[in-house]
């Protein structure tokens, strides 16, 4: 049993189900954006299309996020969480408790 493993699991819980929300909340930025060049001039067309590119990969980034925090939630649930996965030594507390979801000591995350 790992310590504080209560306390990780609400943090990581609490963080995945915000995730998920502006994953759910940010879904009609990605949308395709409309060409028609009588309803919008050229710029404004430019500004939306890069606007839908950044919130593409916003969406990507959050995602990526999403599945670090349930892969360290299932960590948790085995009894592998708070180990590295390279060199399997214990990740430190205070590193743990910066970014939950890690999942390499220092030592080799360089």
């Amino acid at each position: 049993m790992f310590p504080d493993e209560k306390a990780f699991f609400k943090q990581l819980e609490a963080k995945k189900l915000a995730l998920e929300s502006l994953i759910v909340s940010a879904k009609s930025s990605a949308n395709a954006v409309e060409l028609d060049q009588t309803k919008i001039g050229r710029l404004s067309r430019m500004n939306a299309i890069q606007r839908q590119a950044m919130a593409i990969e916003t969406e990507r980034r959050r995602k990526l996020d999403l599945r670090r925090l349930e892969a360290a939630i299932e960590r948790l649930k085995s009894g592998d969480f708070g180990y590295c996965i390279a060199c399997d030594e214990k990740i430190p507390l205070k590193r743990l408790k910066f970014d939950p979801a890690c999942t390499t000591c220092i030592k080799c995350a360089k």
